[in-house]
């Protein structure tokens, strides 16, 4: 049985794959398109909204070290999800670099990790963006039915029609093509981009220096509400849960590594680009130096205009400029915001469908969903899918409490690739790798270790629920996966001919 739950599948089987016409994408990215799409995924929710919770809760002004923090660990990440996809250029990231160096059933869980933090993102930030609309309207005097304005109206009952209409029409953007994702990601990115550097230069003017003092706020005690809600790395050694200090700064880190979800996304376009070898990891690691540099001023200037305490949790950036008598700035920041979580959205769900679509293909889910659209050549059915869940899923179901599930999916998806690439360079040294991860097996492992240092800070309620998740997946794998799996049935007929007698008549 070991022997079925581990194998692996051939990296030259895996490009043969994909030229198959039934199910082939078509190539249309370049370098350019995938750092548009690692800014447009990174730059959101996190940039407006996570800096002043984290540093008001958690960091104080040393949350611009807690970006830094998160980005290190991203980088490890990043430097071996450079080398898989330079090497493995094949939908699906980390679940297809998976199949290839740890096996099967390793695969199974990552991409069943996957498809959670790809859904849970999307209906997040749909969400998020949702509110910012409503924000928007309410402001020009325009307002939405209590019923139709979110679970916070009509007295406990009512639908996000604002979420769930922004997944389906990103969905049917997705289906028309990947080229024109890309065009609409790359106009939406440079909007953003630039009022988020408005917000930096003209934040810069309104700076206090005492404002950061202390820089690293002293370490307080604070209730574990009822022990799973304090990080699983006190619990484990019977610290006190407490916010602020040293420890606070890696508390906030494993928050706001939120912000980082779905750089790893360019990997999964890496079947769509048309030198995949060169242009992804120019990709991964492009958008994100960009994105943690950006992060890092934001967090300097907002902590500076205004004291770490007196910091909002619902819009840091635009309340810490009305405090400073510009409120013209927090009209900007509300439509930069609501503009940037249009292609978070879109990037996210292009990744899940691209993850979905690759296990389909190797029979581990349906079949049906492996078929790409003859004339786009997306894969429609698992993008129209998914886009349908999770447009029910953003306007229904509340998901703030599920924003943590999304990290640590995230960085147990880190910890497998870094492992991945150790095995598959002892395994197959002979492969061409047109980028090789620096310090092989140093860096790998110090990436297991720093992904699972986040990890340990995330609650004890949040690693209840990936257990749960994960028990989900063992039970879909074991009683269909298993038993439909391509290469599976493939390798049994194979062993059934070695089997077979020779034909012919005896002499």
């Amino acid at each position: 049985m070991s022997s079925t739950l581990f194998r692996t599948k051939r990296v030259e089987q895996s490009i043969l794959d994909t030229e198959e016409p039934e199910h082939a994408l078509r190539k249309s990215l370049s370098a350019l398109d995938l750092t548009v799409f690692g800014v447009g995924v990174v730059i959101g929710t996190g940039i407006f909204v996570l800096t002043g919770t984290a540093a008001k809760n958690t960091a104080g002004p040393a949350v611009a070290l807690s970006f830094v923090v998160a980005g290190v660990v991203c980088a490890l990440a990043a430097l071996c999800y450079a080398e898989f996809a330079s090497t493995v250029p094949v939908a699906g990231s980390a679940y297809t670099f998976s199949y290839a160096s740890l096996g099967e059933f390793p695969a199974w869980i990552i991409g069943w990790d996957l498809v959670l933090e790809l859904a849970l993102g999307t209906a997040v930030v749909a969400v998020g963006w949702s509110g910012y609309i409503h924000s928007l309207l309410d402001n020009a005097g325009w307002h939405l039915p209590e019923a139709l304005s979110g679970r916070d109206g009509a007295h406990g009952f009512g639908f996000d029609i604002l979420a769930a209409a922004l997944v389906l029409v990103l969905t049917a953007i997705l289906v028309l093509g990947m080229k024109l994702s890309a065009r609409v990601t790359s106009v939406v990115v440079a909007i953003k981009v630039a009022v988020v550097l408005v917000v930096i230069v003209a934040g810069a003017f309104f700076i206090k220096g005492d404002n950061y003092k202390p820089f690293i706020p002293k370490a307080q005690s604070v209730e574990a509400g009822g022990n799973l809600k304090a990080p699983l790395i006190q619990l484990m050694f019977g610290w006190a849960p407490s916010n602020f200090g040293v420890m606070g700064i890696f508390t906030a880190a494993s928050v706001v590594f939120f912000a980082f979800i779905g750089f790893d996304v360019v990997a999964t376009a890496a079947e769509e680009t048309r030198n995949p070898k060169r242009d992804v990891p120019r990709g991964i690691l492009g958008s994100l130096v960009i994105c943690t540099t950006l992060y890092v001023l934001v967090a300097v200037v907002v902590t500076g205009m205004q004291k770490y305490s007196s910091l909002s949790i619902d819009a840091p950036l635009a309340d810490a400029f009305k405090a400073t008598g510009h409120p013209w700035f927090a009209g900007l920041i509300s439509f930069g915001a609501a503009i940037g979580l249009t292609t978070v959205c879109m990037i996210l769900l292009l990744g899940q469908s691209r993850v979905f679509f690759a296990m389909s293909r190797d029979g581990l889910l349906p079949r049906f969903f492996s078929h790409v659209h003859p004339r786009f050549r997306t894969p429609y059915r698992p993008t129209i899918l998914l886009g349908v869940v999770i447009a029910i899923v953003s306007g229904f179901t509340s998901l703030s409490e599920l924003a943590e599930l999304v990290n640590i999916g995230t960085l147990f998806a880190f910890i497998v690739v870094a492992i991945g690439v150790v095995i598959l360079r002892n395994k197959r040294s002979d492969l061409p790798r047109s980028f090789r991860t620096p310090l092989v097996p140093a860096l790998p492992i110090v990436s297991v270790l720093a992904s699972l240092w986040l990890m340990l800070n995330l609650p004890a309620e949040t690693w209840l629920r990936f257990a749960i998740w994960m028990a989900i997946g063992f039970a879909v794998y074991f009683f269909y996966g298993r038993t439909h799996s391509r290469l599976g049935l493939q390798q049994a007929a194979e062993a059934g001919q070695s089997a077979a007698p020779p034909s012919g008549n005896a002499s």
